[in-house]
């Protein structure tokens, strides 16, 4: 299959899989994650976006990314909205600025909004959200969203900022709305992200979505360390989330499509690139489309 960017460069797609969202600078997987990278790359996972939560791990994130090659996006979760103050918003905007130059700064996010947890403070998520939906769409940025009980919130914003007239788009995460929901996102130039959810039989709605949409609206996720996959909710003891999971989560998409793996492979990190313009740019600086992504992990 190939794929063309936003330059018209033809990219030949072997098989690779991308997680579009994992969260590897989180405490499970400690100070050294170079045997999760290492399985994953085993396991044929070539890339893997690392969002940020909060400024406070703005630098975790992206010092993570540089020495692991892979690649990043900042913004502000909904869930930490109150961890912050709006006077901590310039700081966000000189990390995006500063990353403009950064071939591994792929996006904006974690941002959204999240109305199921208990006690959340919507004026100040909306804030969060308006604010950082701006600063995107003035830079060129795709987001990725957080989209939990809140997704005809999260459309309205979108609507009026213009974000389908403006081509930026981005990715929906861990997507779990309606059909017409799902559709209103693709029209706004977004992609679906589908991960360990979608494995559970009594996933029903989640296993239509992925059944259904159409085929260019897929990408695949594992949100390490979390939304663990059926076998390891199912295991015993607690056992972290992590990208090397993304094939065997594959499967169960290319299961419910009639896929075949390389089909899936392809379709979804075609995808990917779509929806990330400067990961596949990164890949093309790199060449590692052809080849293992992940260098030694060097804390240099």
């Amino acid at each position: 299959m190939t794929y063309l960017d936003q330059q018209g460069l033809s990219l030949s797609l072997p098989m690779n899989w991308i997680d579009t969202h994992a969260h590897l600078d989180a405490a499970e997987f400690g100070d050294d994650p170079g045997q999760v990278f290492a399985q994953a790359c085993a396991a044929g996972v070539r890339s893997v976006v690392i969002p940020a939560v909060e400024p406070g791990n703005f630098a975790a994130v992206r010092d993570l990314a540089h020495a692991s090659g892979q690649v990043y996006a900042l913004g502000v979760h909904p869930l930490y909205a109150d961890r912050v103050e709006e006077a901590d918003f310039p700081r966000l905007r000189r990390a995006l600025l500063q990353a403009r130059d950064d071939p591994q700064c792929v996006a904006m996010g974690e941002i959204g909004l999240d109305f199921f947890a208990p006690g959340v403070n919507r004026d100040r998520q909306l804030w969060w959200y308006e604010q950082q939906l701006r600063l995107a769409r003035e830079l060129g940025l795709p987001v990725l969203l957080h989209v939990r009980k809140s997704q005809d919130v999260l459309l309205a914003g979108l609507r009026k900022l213009g974000w389908a007239q403006a081509g930026i788009g981005g990715i929906a995460h861990a997507f779990n709305g309606s059909r017409q929901q799902a559709d209103m996102f693709i029209a706004q130039g977004f992609k679906l992200g589908f991960g360990g959810a979608m494995t559970f039989e009594r996933a029903l709605n989640i296993r239509r979505l992925a059944t259904h949409l159409p085929d260019s609206s897929l990408v695949l996720e594992t949100d390490s360390p979390d939304i663990p996959p059926e076998w390891l909710a199912r295991a015993e003891g607690r056992q972290s989330n992590t990208p090397a999971e993304l094939p065997r989560i594959a499967q169960t998409l290319a299961t419910l499509r009639g896929w075949t793996t390389q089909q899936t492979a392809s379709i979804t990190t075609a995808n990917a690139l779509a929806a990330l313009p400067r990961l596949a740019t990164w890949f093309e600086m790199r060449g590692t489309l052809d080849g293992d992504a992940f260098p030694t992990l060097s804390r240099s």
